[in-house]
């Protein structure tokens, strides 16, 4: 139980990191990842059955997911389509070519293919350590690692640039630097990382879905809100850390609606209603007059 918890929520805290980028630091309300989640899945899977090795395998997710970003922003910026409709319309047009990726095929199996999560588990048996706590520790380090990139990223100059176009555009024109090359580089990042996730989950599940993204984007926003009553602060380090934290207690709330709901007749099918109604209450009590997000003013002063 709570060995599973604590991968699924590492993994996707992959996934809620990218959607932090995109609605706290940019403020851009990005849907590409209902697409670029399944996205880094198929072309993960796809890979992997080819031959290439794993590593390149997750690169190629994490550049898909980057394009798929990058297309996104395209659409916003040059054709001045509206952030919320160009997420929608990467998102549509990615269902076709994720069938795409994986030869027109709903799913691929990946049960009885050697990827990483095999072989860290065979790891595992060699030095004794339970199967699923060999993952845990794995995603831990993995998301450990993307945390510390991601911290140290965002206390560079175009980090701060990037975190100041969210809060104030006009400043950055100021500085005389182009606002969409800034937003484009940041959407393809967040939805790199949401790639890479899609990558994971698909190798612990043991298959990659054309339909994985389902419901992305909205357990992420979940998630990113729930983090967010954890832990008050402006600082980048701890803004990671509570969207992680935040995915981490989102998957064990789902845990406990899959496995104790029964007591208030609830079912599997209800996690859906569930989600949707705790991010109306986050909503609700931000509207209170809480609301932290990245400072790149404070931020330069530390």
């Amino acid at each position: 139980m709570l060995e599973g918890i604590l991968t699924e929520g590492l993994i996707y805290g992959i996934m809620v990191l990218g959607v932090f980028i995109t609605f706290r630091v940019l403020s851009f309300a990005d849907m590409t990842v209902d697409g670029s989640f399944p996205l880094g899945a198929a072309v993960m899977a796809a890979a992997i059955l080819k031959g290439l090795p794993v590593s390149a395998a997750l690169l190629l997710a994490f550049l898909a997911g980057g394009l798929a970003g990058a297309t996104t922003a395209l659409i916003h910026t040059k054709l001045k389509i509206p952030d919320l409709l160009a997420g929608i319309l990467t998102m549509t047009m990615l269902f076709s070519i994720n069938l795409r990726v994986m030869s027109n095929r709903a799913n691929l199996s990946l049960l009885k293919t050697a990827t990483l999560f095999t072989r860290v588990a065979d790891w595992g048996q060699a030095l004794t350590i339970h199967t699923a706590w060999t993952l845990v520790l794995f995603c831990f380090l993995s998301v450990l690692a993307v945390k510390i990139i991601l911290d140290v990223f965002f206390h560079t100059d175009f980090g701060l640039s990037m975190g100041a176009l969210g809060a104030n555009p006009q400043l950055v024109i100021s500085q005389g630097m182009n606002p969409d090359v800034i937003k484009t580089i940041g959407i393809s990042l967040a939805n790199g990382l949401v790639g890479i996730a899609g990558a994971y989950a698909a190798m612990y599940q043991g298959f990659a879905d054309v339909n994985f993204g389902t419901g992305a984007i909205v357990s992420g926003l979940a998630s990113l809100m729930i983090g967010e009553f954890l832990i008050r602060s402006n600082k980048i380090s701890i803004l990671t850390l509570r969207a992680l934290l935040g995915s981490l207690l989102y998957r064990a709330l789902m845990y406990l609606a899959r496995n104790y709901g029964y007591y208030l007749h609830m079912t599997a099918n209800d996690l859906k209603l569930i989600t949707g109604i705790l991010i109306i209450l986050c909503v609700i009590v931000s509207r209170t007059g809480f609301r932290s997000g990245f400072s790149p003013q404070k931020t330069r002063k530390r």
